[in-house]
């Protein structure tokens, strides 16, 4: 998947899989996706959700707008979160740029991280990026 980065044995954060990932990651245990990005033909499938619940995933879809994110999307990440926390999780968006800013400031927030470990699983995906309205969005949250 592209992007793809392990957090740990029960979360993982990536850019757009595939119907034939998403397969995949039901077969490896995965039981929960969190999608924040809007749907985007032809780079998303078809039906994700319909596919993701077939294979006996839950399904959670925040349609973040990339020039709008809003703290009313972060509270339904936030919401997200607690409702997949006994789950073996994806969290995916178009790049894993949404996925890690709201995962980091989620961390920051609810497990404890500090601003540079937010900062540092950040940067592993925004390494040389100029995004003014994230910026802003981060500094907010």
């Amino acid at each position: 998947m592209f992007n793809y980065v392990k957090v740990n044995d029960r979360l993982s954060t990536a850019g757009q899989p595939t119907e034939d990932q998403l397969r995949a990651l039901a077969a490896d245990g995965f039981t929960a996706i969190i999608n924040l990005a809007p749907v985007n033909p032809p780079y998303t499938p078809a039906d994700e959700a319909g596919l993701v619940q077939s294979l006996g995933m839950a399904y959670h879809y925040i349609p973040v707008q990339w020039n709008n994110p809003t703290d009313a999307d972060f509270a339904a990440f936030e919401a997200a979160m607690q409702a997949t926390a006994g789950d073996t999780l994806l969290i995916h968006c178009a790049a894993n740029f949404r996925v890690t800013a709201f995962y980091s400031l989620y961390a920051r927030k609810h497990l404890g991280w500090t601003k540079e470990q937010g900062e540092a699983f950040r940067a592993q995906i925004w390494a040389g990026s100029d995004y003014p309205i994230w910026e802003e969005f981060i500094a907010r949250q």
